[in-house]
């Protein structure tokens, strides 16, 4: 997709009508607030904020750019958005500052935005040559030039291998060592080449991209993605009012895990498992209601980039 035009023309949100039909037992509710938690470019957020007609609506991104966007897409309904510059992390800080105890639902959709890959600026994209940035927020942090350009071997490897499950990470990572020291790293193109000629050439031949992995490792890293994920997941979870649904889509098994395990840990009783009656304490916090779903081949045709998602939701039964 190009990155001219409107949100709303270059913007197609994934999974949008499974979504919409998990929230809405907990969106039909009078007076419901549901938490974006990625609003992005806010195609989701559009299409809740339309199917719900009461529906108040708080959006949060740690990107800038795509806060500026997703508020001229969601401007005509008004006072029935807000939007907040933050990592989803920090939901209880934000809902605690707009005096919001509680919310009817949560959404994540996670991983890196169309925006973000179509700005060739952002180097989050190996296909294009760019600057080595991969900042979801430009305005701080360490850039995945500096990461390449100052980690030692043994941490770039950590990464490559826990963020990427690149099998081929020492290898990698003692090339860019090798390399930085002739000159450092500044662009993309030049990493792209380096990670081909690292890996054996039977391994290039599957598997799509090469340096697909070590991208994703890269920008994981700079982001604090994982880690962020880690927190937002009980605090969304602890943010539903009764009744409430919380949907996350994943796009990589790393963070797909993070979630499957906060989901699962909330349904389970922790009571004794030789009771003849649930102890109400130690019932059961959440009732799954998808787990792991995958668009049909349908959606993945007309977009392509939900050929990776998964979706995977819950309903919370009781006050943790």
């Amino acid at each position: 997709m190009s990155s001219d035009g409107a949100p709303a023309d270059r913007h197609v949100p994934v999974l949008v009508d499974r979504v919409l039909a998990l929230l809405a037992p907990a969106l039909d509710e009078p007076g419901a607030v549901v938490v974006d938690a990625t609003v992005g470019l806010g195609g989701h957020s559009e299409a809740m904020l339309t199917r719900f007609g009461g529906l108040r609506l708080v959006g949060l991104d740690r990107d800038p750019a795509a806060l500026e966007l997703s508020a001229a897409r969601l401007a005509p309904f008004g006072e029935r958005v807000t939007l907040v510059h933050a990592v989803y992390d920090e939901l209880p800080e934000v809902l605690g500052r707009l005096g919001l105890r509680n919310v009817q639902g949560a959404l994540f959709d996670l991983g890196v935005s169309s925006m973000q890959l179509d700005d060739a600026g952002r180097g989050f994209a190996y296909s294009q040559d760019a600057a080595l940035d991969m900042r979801m927020d430009p305005t701080m942090g360490v850039t995945a030039a500096e990461v390449l350009n100052t980690y030692a071997a043994a941490d770039l490897a950590r990464i490559l291998r826990a963020y990427g499950e690149e099998k081929f990470a020492r290898r990698i990572a003692d090339a860019v060592v090798r390399e930085r020291t002739r000159e450092p790293f500044t662009t993309s193109a030049r990493l792209v080449e380096l990670i081909r000629a690292a890996i054996p050439a039977p391994a290039r031949r599957t598997g799509g991209n090469p340096a697909k992995r070590t991208f994703q490792a890269l920008r994981i890293e700079v982001n604090g993605e994982l880690a962020a994920l880690e927190g937002a997941m009980p605090a969304a979870i602890d943010a539903l009012a009764v009744r409430g649904r919380v949907v996350v889509l994943t796009y990589q098994s790393l963070e797909d895990r993070i979630v499957k395990r906060a989901l699962a840990a909330g349904a389970l009783s922790t009571g004794p498992m030789d009771l003849p009656v649930e102890l109400p304490d130690h019932a059961p916090v959440l009732r799954l209601l998808a787990k792991g779903d995958t668009p049909r081949e349908a959606e993945i045709a007309v977009n392509s980039r939900a050929g990776s998602a998964r979706v995977r939701a819950a309903e919370k039964l009781r006050a943790a």
